[in-house]
């Protein structure tokens, strides 16, 4: 199965998505140089052909997103590498909407596995779609920012972006802290499923 990628800059570095025939397989988050955005984009480079033709407008959306437009991304996707606890996991990620945050243990309750919400974090740590995924949006219920595979300065700014202020406290040290919003970390409602393969 060929596979192809685009590297393209943005505001804040440059991006890199991977494709298959199925749909979108990886993206790589903002880096310096074009050559550590191909890097990130994993293993499934051997063989791969450089192609923009395949991506539509979604490098222009991913720009537009990290410029504080907000922006959907109902593109199709290959996820034929996912574990079964995986992909219901990202699914259920998938359907939280710009602007807002879950906590791991929504998500765990999402998928019918409550009390799972440390596996659900390994899930998330396993996206190969950040943004796309909005793994991002996803929190622990005390408020703490939670881990991410950008790190955690990346997914305080992406929170950013989205208008999800984060409180620091540097005389405690309490950083990575989410402020409360009105509708709460825990709220369950909102988005529609995206065109997630089944």
């Amino acid at each position: 199965m060929r596979l192809s990628y685009f590297l393209f800059p943005t505001d804040l570095g440059w991006m890199g998505l991977l494709t298959s025939p199925a749909g979108l397989q990886a993206l790589s988050l903002p880096q310096n140089s074009p050559q550590m955005a191909l890097q990130k984009l994993g293993r499934r480079l051997g063989g791969t052909i450089a192609d923009p033709s395949l991506f539509g407008d979604l490098p222009q959306r991913l720009r537009d997103y990290l410029s504080g437009k907000p922006m959907t991304f109902p593109e199709r996707l290959d996820l034929a590498d996912a574990t079964p606890f995986q992909f219901r996991v990202w699914k259920a990620v998938r359907r939280i909407p710009y602007g807002e945050t879950r906590s791991y243990g929504w998500c765990a309750q999402e998928i019918g596995r409550p009390g799972a919400a440390r596996a659900v974090g390994g899930a998330l740590s396993q996206n190969p779609l950040p943004i796309i995924i909005p793994c991002h949006r996803v929190i622990a219920s005390s408020g703490e920012i939670g881990g991410f595979t950008g790190g955690a300065d990346m997914k305080r700014l992406l929170l950013e972006i989205e208008g999800i202020l984060l409180e620091t406290s540097y005389g405690d040290f309490e950083k990575n802290k989410i402020a409360p919003r009105a509708n709460g970390a825990e709220r369950t409602g909102g988005g529609q499923d995206k065109d997630l393969p089944r």
